[in-house]
């Protein structure tokens, strides 16, 4: 309601301009009578004679006739009555006005109809904070986000029939040994290879709990990179402790600084959120995990900060770079692309990466003429994208242009 009450008086006050600033416009006009105006035009045309006459353009006999004329119409007109006329236009003084009038009120109400939120009662910033220092402090723990993610988590990979019975071995290794550190660490890698991302978390905080204070930052890392995943994306409780202990030993730890982001932003506050990810985007390893995931959602994220942010242009090869290539021999040019896409596909296994990597891997090993591989990375890339229409579409087209 308050809004409506602020744009009405902001409406209002602009007509009211518009109305006094008119009408002044038409007082001035009202000046005039038509005997003023008539004789105001004779005198003209008797300045005009003179001027003419100076010129040579009129004799002084041609010039004196016509002053006779002029003069007996300025006698004339002065004898009439003095009626006021108004000026041309001023019976449409009006029009304007009200034609601003109604298209500032029009356009407003189309405006705030295209581009607001018709029927929503007014929000505060600080009602907003407090909803989401609520939805903060009220969200699901890590197991009832896990099972209501399980539904949606994409299919597991296919895995040759020998592997499942080695993981199957090892899990009854593991359950007969369950405080053996390293059964714990190879369980928690096998079970996320397979897709049971929550046996997977379970068996990588057993190991943490196991090794204590042994424990890596890298190791509570995968485990935050565990239970978010098992969660579907969502930050739970748990988790943002865990990324919080993180962040007390190493500030600077990206793992927990993309996730404490990322919570802020499943909770409206995309002002906290932005500058965590603005941060890591341009102070971190161009190859992080985390650049092409904030690279792609920071504008919306900056939007809904109310800032306006530009990302920084992705690096590409330095001009030494493209300088040592151009002088390599063909053979050594081809060893060093060959560990370019080595390393893409590296990475791309261990920790995954958006659908253009995927799909510029598939493209360059088909160059190299490693159809059989491009193929095989396309089918696992199906299987990881499972459910994204897009990316599914990114990935047959890098698979229709491998040679046959």
């Amino acid at each position: 309601m308050l809004f409506w009450v602020i744009a009405l008086v902001l409406t209002l006050a602009v007509c009211g301009l518009l109305i006094i600033a008119s009408r002044g416009s038409a007082a001035g006009q009202d000046v005039l009578s038509s005997r003023e105006a008539d004789m105001a035009v004779y005198r003209d045309q008797l300045a005009e004679v003179e001027r003419d006459l100076a010129r040579g353009v009129l004799s002084e006999s041609e010039a004196e006739t016509v002053r006779l004329e002029v003069s007996r119409r300025l006698l004339d007109a002065d004898k009439r009555g003095d009626t006021a006329v108004p000026l041309q236009g001023q019976s449409a003084g009006m029009a304007l006005p009200v034609v601003l009038i109604l298209a500032i009120a029009g356009g407003t109400l189309g405006l705030y109809v295209w581009l607001g939120a018709p029927g929503y009662g007014d929000l505060p910033i600080a009602d907003r904070i407090a909803a989401s220092e609520r939805a903060l402090a009220n969200r699901p723990d890590q197991g009832t986000a896990e099972a209501e993610a399980a539904p949606n988590l994409p299919p597991a990979p296919q895995m040759p029939a020998e592997t499942i019975e080695l993981i199957d071995r090892l899990r009854a290794a593991v359950g007969e040994n369950p405080d053996d550190p390293e059964g714990q660490r190879l369980l928690a890698r096998n079970e996320a290879r397979l897709g049971n991302l929550t046996a997977a978390r379970m068996a990588q905080e057993r190991y943490i709990a196991l090794k204590g204070d042994a424990a890596t930052l890298s190791e509570r890392a995968d485990l935050l990179d565990l239970m978010v995943l098992a969660a579907g994306g969502y930050v739970s409780p748990e988790a943002e402790a865990l990324a919080e202990d993180i962040l007390s030993i190493a500030p600077g730890n990206g793992v927990a600084l993309y996730y404490i982001g990322l919570l802020q932003a499943q909770t409206g506050r995309a002002d906290l959120a932005f500058p965590i990810w603005r941060r890591l985007l341009e102070t971190s390893d161009p190859e992080a995990p985390w650049i092409p995931v904030i690279r792609a959602q920071i504008a919306d994220l900056a939007r809904a900060a109310g800032v306006q942010y530009t990302p920084p242009q992705v690096r590409g090869p330095s001009a030494a770079d493209v300088a040592a290539a151009d002088e390599m021999n063909a053979e050594d040019r081809d060893a060093m692309i060959r560990g370019m896409v080595s390393g893409l596909a590296d990475r791309l296994a261990t920790q995954g990466g958006p659908v253009e990597d995927w799909a510029r891997l598939i493209t360059a090993l088909g160059v190299l003429g490693e159809g059989q591989q491009a193929r095989e990375i396309a089918d696992e890339a199906e299987a990881v994208f499972a459910g994204d229409a897009s990316a599914l579409a990114q990935i047959e087209a890098a698979r229709a242009g491998l040679p046959r």
